[in-house]
């Protein structure tokens, strides 16, 4: 018998939100719970009594009915942000203990010049990076012979000082690993207990600090991860779960706990990785594929870009001041979210965030405690936000400590309340078309070629006023817009990436025998891999890719091919999708010169059934659904408008309402502002489009 639902669960730094899909019906409901940060596992535990209430049923026959409970998580995120990870050792080549800390000699863009930019933290102190004398050279030959001797004296300290996770990286191990290996066979026998990352397994491409410090920050976060994993995994199984817990990996996949304990990096950005995937399933049914989807929930702003279907991935990047090396989804993240808190600098300007009161205490208006002026307490203060609360009102929210809180920022700046609040408001979403704006203008996209997607609680009452300044025309914000990336979770798919070095010159058939080859080897263990996970042959997909250059240049870019067989007779296929890609990278290509491989990588996919996309029937007429007026303010001089308010839970397909006007969904209100005009559609999401002059 077919299991009926599956169960996608987002914990946020103020909200876990919980996606339900249940097979039967289509039907896909979601539910919010306040996040708990002190112990995840209770959030979950409340929010799956919320949707077991919903339902009529315990949560026990919920997991149980599940062919799928998968988890994102800010875990990993958050315990490297307040560097609460565990304590980790490093065994490197000797001579080489302060790679991570030297990195590539030079500070991180737009500080290199900056003498008072501090130096980061380090994820592992000077006295526990012990030097191993020995050495592999370039080609893969031993010069020096490992002193094993050397990593027992290493053991010996970690030990000593109570280390739980150990890194193991030396030079050129990716050519030859024999080193490495004989040292984590040490380290398990010494240390049982300790959790270990080998390098040249975890990142098999040169650039040795790039694979040491990707190394360390796996090992940090792994004992946080192994810990989470254990809780939640333990959790579900207790309440009867078919299939092992899933848990969304920053790649853009799911991973089964073990792996997700094993590559711990790939948590880092768990949660808002899932974005790209439900901006293009909601995109699909108006066949848009440059999708920009923006993310505003309690703490923080996501955005991330998909250009004609494909949503960009970084490697090699500084992730808080930490060179990770793994393929990540690409995520801009900015301190804007409903709880960020508008203060005064040292100029006597409003300033928004990065600072939040997350969940605890939260926003003055949520009568929690707080007292600081908050993005929320303004849009309350604004009118955009129903005083009679949050969630269907089980969040109320209190109007007078939302005005005494904001009344910080205006008097200092002796302005109304009114227009501080106005001021906090511009002023974030300033902060936000700037983090947009990286990821598209900078990065040579035109956003008006894009139409942008509203995820997250927060986004829906800022989403005309960033489409306005950045010369959007087209919005599409789903009614499941507050859990979006708790909706992505259950629309994607397992996947694991798999990597080797390869510094060849394409100009020979030897070259392309190697690459052939180790693309086999490489696609083998992930097939196996996912073989154990339960998947099929014919659920099994594989995507390859080369980081290429020409011969010469300093950086690569990464080049998508096809899963041919790579011989004289394909190479200039392969030549040409590099040549390609630079003229569209970097406006030219130079097809005479010589191009030579760096690394490669496969890319395997276990294809998950998907549930089905839900559909909206006829409902209320906007007349119908009308459920009053309220004061709201739509520019800096205060004044306010006569707004109407509509009951979204109400509206039907074909519902079209224009501003200035309000939409309050169950977990999201819908601020449209004057000139702007929303259509709900049969698939579940409004079209905000702007009124043409």
């Amino acid at each position: 018998m077919r299991t009926q639902y599956r169960l996608g669960i987002d914990a946020g730094g103020t909200f876990t939100d919980f996606v339900v899909a249940d097979h039967r019906s289509g039907d896909v409901r979601l539910f919010k719970a306040l996040s708990t940060p002190s112990d995840p596992t209770k959030a979950i535990e409340n929010g799956l009594k919320l949707i077991a209430d919903d339902f009529g049923i315990s949560a026990s026959e919920l997991v149980s009915n599940c062919d799928l409970c998968i988890n994102g998580t800010t875990v990993g995120l958050n315990a490297l942000i307040t560097h609460r990870g565990g304590k980790t050792g490093l065994i490197c080549t000797a001579g080489h203990e302060d790679s991570i800390e030297i990195r590539n000699g030079h500070k991180e863009d737009g500080f290199r010049y900056d003498p008072e930019y501090p130096a980061a933290t380090m994820l592992v102190p000077r006295y526990l990076r012990k030097g191993v004398r020995e050495r592999v050279i370039s080609e893969g030959s031993i010069r020096t012979p490992m002193e094993e001797d050397d990593v027992r004296a290493a053991c010996e300290l970690f030990l000593k000082e109570g280390v739980e996770t150990v890194a193991i990286s030396f030079v050129w191990s990716v050519l030859n690993p024999v080193h490495e290996k004989t040292a984590a066979k040490i380290v398990r026998e010494m240390m049982p207990d300790a959790i270990l990352t080998v390098g040249s397994e975890l990142y098999p491409q040169i650039r040795e600090y790039t694979r040491t410090s990707t190394a360390v920050v796996n090992a940090y976060l792994a004992p946080v991860m192994r810990k989470y994993v254990a809780a939640v995994d333990a959790y579900f199984k207790a309440l009867g779960a078919r299939q092992p817990v899933r848990y969304f990996q920053s790649n853009g996949g799911l991973a089964i706990g073990q792996a997700m304990t094993d590559r711990s990096v790939y948590a880092i950005n768990s949660g808002p990785a899932s974005a790209p995937q439900a901006g293009l399933f909601v995109s699909a049914p108006f066949k848009k594929k440059n999708v920009i989807t923006v993310d505003m929930g309690g703490t923080s702003f996501d955005i991330t870009l998909t250009k004609d279907g494909q949503t960009n991935l970084n490697k090699n990047i500084d992730f808080l001041r930490y060179r990770i090396g793994v393929p990540m989804i690409q995520v801009e993240t900015l301190g804007a979210g409903g709880g960020s808190i508008g203060w005064i600098d040292s100029l006597g300007i409003i300033q928004v965030g990065p600072q939040s009161a997350g969940s605890e205490p939260g926003p003055a208006c949520y009568g929690q405690g707080g007292t600081e002026p908050t993005t929320s307490d303004a849009n309350l203060v604004l009118g955009y936000l129903n005083p009679d609360g949050l969630l269907g009102g089980k969040l109320p929210l209190d109007l007078d400590k939302a005005r005494k809180a904001v009344k910080r920022v205006a008097d200092p700046m002796d302005i109304s309340i009114e227009r501080a609040a106005y001021g906090m408001y511009t002023i974030v979403n300033n902060n936000m078309v700037n983090g947009i704006r990286r990821v598209s203008v900078e990065r040579g996209y035109d956003p008006r070629d894009f139409v942008l997607v509203g995820a997250g609680g927060a986004t829906a009452a800022h989403i005309t006023a960033l489409a306005r300044e950045m010369g959007i025309d087209t919005i599409i914000l789903p009614k499941l817009a507050s859990g979006l990336c708790a909706f992505g979770q259950i629309i994607s798919d397992v996947k694991y990436n798999y990597m080797a070095t390869a510094p060849l010159r394409l100009d020979n058939a030897a070259a392309y025998k190697r690459i052939d080859r180790l693309y086999k080897e490489i696609e083998k263990q992930g097939v196996a891999h996912l073989k154990t996970d339960g998947f099929k042959p014919g659920q099994i997909e594989v995507k390859r890719s080369l980081d290429m250059r020409y011969v010469g240049q300093v950086h690569e870019c990464t080049v998508d091919i096809g899963t041919f067989e790579i011989s004289a007779r394909t190479i200039d296929k392969v030549k040409e999708a590099f040549h390609a890609r630079h003229e569209e990278l970097y406006t030219y290509s130079e097809r005479h010169n010589a191009v030579e491989v760096v690394n490669i990588e496969s890319t395997l996919f276990g294809r998950i059934e998907k549930p089905k996309a839900p559909k909206l029937g006829k409902g209320a007429t906007p007349a119908r659904a009308l459920k009053g007026y309220r004061k709201a303010i739509f520019d800096p001089s205060g004044k306010s408008t006569k707004t109407p308010i509509y009951d979204g839970g109400k509206l039907g397909a074909g519902a079209l309402i224009a501003g200035p006007a309000i939409i309050e969904e169950v977990t999201t209100t819908i601020v449209i502002e004057p000139g702007w005009a929303a259509k709900l559609d049969a698939s579940g999401s409004y079209v905000i489009t702007r009124k043409k002059k």
